[in-house]
């Protein structure tokens, strides 16, 4: 009796290709996972939260393509005898907000407190900064 050799070849490469297929959709799967996973972290995980006080020096609205809301804060450390700031370092930061955006822009010069979220990367539609104000109280 005579086997047919050929029908054996081809159930087993049939198999063959099924496995790599398969092999194929999970590191694809494993790669969209993991790609997922790296934006998720890197631009909307919140990598800390606070407050920063300090005077609202700089508001602007800029960029080339996507216009976007920036701010810089002054907060100093020690101030002299007239008020005036001796020792400070500058806050950069972005607004997504346009209502706070516009509350913002009305008060540059005061003295206020934000509160911001620290984003481990920054997204270019959502500004330059990875600091993301997204309330401010003005100081008495």
């Amino acid at each position: 009796m005579k086997i047919d050799s050929g029908s054996t070849k081809a159930t087993k490469w049939s198999g063959v290709k099924k496995k790599a297929k398969k092999i194929i959709y999970l590191f694809i799967a494993l790669i969209i996972i993991l790609a997922g996973i790296f934006i998720y972290w890197e631009y909307y995980y919140t990598y800390s939260d606070g407050y920063r006080a300090g005077l609202l020096q700089k508001f602007s609205h800029k960029g080339n393509l996507f216009k976007t809301f920036e701010g810089e804060m002054i907060l100093s450390s020690v101030t002299s005898n007239s008020n005036v700031a001796i020792a400070s370092e500058k806050f950069y930061f972005s607004v997504i907000n346009s209502q706070l955006a516009q509350q913002l822009d009305t008060i540059q010069g005061r003295m206020v407190i934000v509160h911001y979220q620290q984003k481990n990367g920054a997204l270019f539609w959502h500004g330059d900064s990875e600091y993301i104000v997204d309330s401010v109280k003005r100081m008495r």
